[in-house]
């Protein structure tokens, strides 16, 4: 079997080396000229993404390049602490990454492994017959494989394919934002990472391996925004309105009055799709954000898509098309639809307005102390580990 998988970020490496692991061949067509290796701030790998890659022997080489996470604080506009989660298990934390990094990671250890990446390969249309798929590209190539799999991220051009009529995904009200101060001026430790919840917003922030200070926040707007739009109105012009938002809340304003412009990622509107009506053809099926977009509030981005992209691959090695799609929709569909319901919870928190904020202000701490124990909000996402030995049935 050999399989095309469109898209080069973090989920087609990965279901590309799954399926080396499970003896089928497999190459990458990738629509931009080159690895996406300087795009995207920050993301977490939960605990449950790093048992995944520890299938394909990767786990060591993000723990090479990540800053491993041992405590969530949870601190109010004051600078008080009103409570904190220490990771389930402190062998196994989350690993806080630059997506870049990641991304040049997993496209390095793919061609190591003889994987081709094809650059400069957008997809427009595919032929799907009883044998095979052929994808046509946008410079007038085509491609011929057994099977296709759509790892091309939210905005998914296969997706679209396998359905016109497929929703795509939604605006959260969110823009995305994130950047680094140097130094350490807030007193911040190593291993905790923390989220501050202002009158009117939130910031995240954390010690970097540099031993600066890395922050990240979403802003409230009514408008989506593209990434490219929103850098077109300038850094300096985010800034300024992101020190007018959060006013004297701590640390935001400290944090924001050292940020500059050139220290600044503009990421532009968040979206989220729980999940798409259909996820497969006979011989087409969508992986990763493609098929399901959790919100970034849950941490779990790109650990859902490396599991999706495992479990793919497993299906593949112990059952023939289509009856592995359909044996991997049912791995899949509910655990990721209870991801983002999650997520949709917490960005309806993030968008509320002043009065809301200062209610979670009051609730959260009592809250924390008598509902939300980690082991019943995080176990079962946490814990979860991919049995690659066990045999896959229809």
């Amino acid at each position: 079997m050999k399989a095309l998988i469109i898209g080069g970020g973090i989920t087609g490496p990965v279901a590309a080396l799954a399926l080396r692991k499970a003896g089928i061949e497999a190459e990458i067509f990738e629509a931009y000229e080159q690895n996406a290796d300087n795009a995207g701030g920050w993301l977490m790998i939960a605990p449950n993404g790093v048992n995944a890659l520890g299938i394909l022997g990767l786990d060591a080489d993000l723990r090479a390049i990540g800053r491993p996470n041992q405590r969530m604080v949870m601190t109010d506009g004051r600078g008080k602490r009103f409570g904190a989660f220490d990771e389930l298990d402190a062998d196994n934390p989350s690993q806080l990454a630059m997506r870049s990094d990641l991304c040049g990671l997993l496209a390095e250890r793919a061609v190591e492994a003889g994987i081709k990446i094809h650059h400069g390969k957008r997809l427009v249309d595919v032929a799907e017959t009883a044998d095979g798929v052929t994808a046509h590209f946008a410079d007038g190539s085509t491609a011929t494989g057994d099977v296709l799999l759509g790892a091309d991220g939210v905005h998914s051009t296969v997706r679209k394919l396998i359905d016109p009529n497929a929703p795509g995904p939604r605006y959260t009200g969110l823009l995305g934002f994130g950047g680094s101060v140097p130094g350490n001026d807030f007193g911040l430790a190593e291993g905790e990472f923390y989220f501050a919840q202002g009158k009117r917003g939130f910031l995240g922030y954390a010690l970097t391996a540099e031993g600066d200070t890395g922050w990240f926040t979403n802003v409230p707007s009514r408008e989506p925004m593209t990434g490219a739009e929103a850098r077109a109105i300038g850094a300096e012009e985010w800034l300024r309105r992101m020190r007018e938002l959060y006013g004297d809340d701590y640390p935001a304003h400290g944090i924001l009055a050292k940020a500059t412009p050139d220290g600044m990622v503009v990421l532009g509107g968040m979206h989220i799709m729980p999940s798409a009506p259909r996820w497969h053809t006979d011989r087409i099926v969508l992986v990763g954000d493609a098929a399901h977009v959790p919100s970034n509030s849950t941490g779990q981005g790109a650990s859902m898509s490396i599991e999706s992209a495992i479990e793919l691959a497993r299906c593949l090695r112990d059952l023939p098309v289509p009856q592995a799609f359909e044996a991997y929709e049912k791995l899949r569909r509910a655990r990721v639809e209870k991801v983002a319901e999650q997520g949709e919870k917490t960005n309806q928190d993030k968008v509320n307005g002043r009065i809301g904020q200062a209610v979670i202000g009051v609730l959260a701490p009592i809250a924390m102390k008598l509902f939300m124990k980690p082991e019943k909000m995080f176990g079962w996402l946490h814990r979860h580990r991919i049995d690659w030995d066990a045999k896959v049935h229809a």
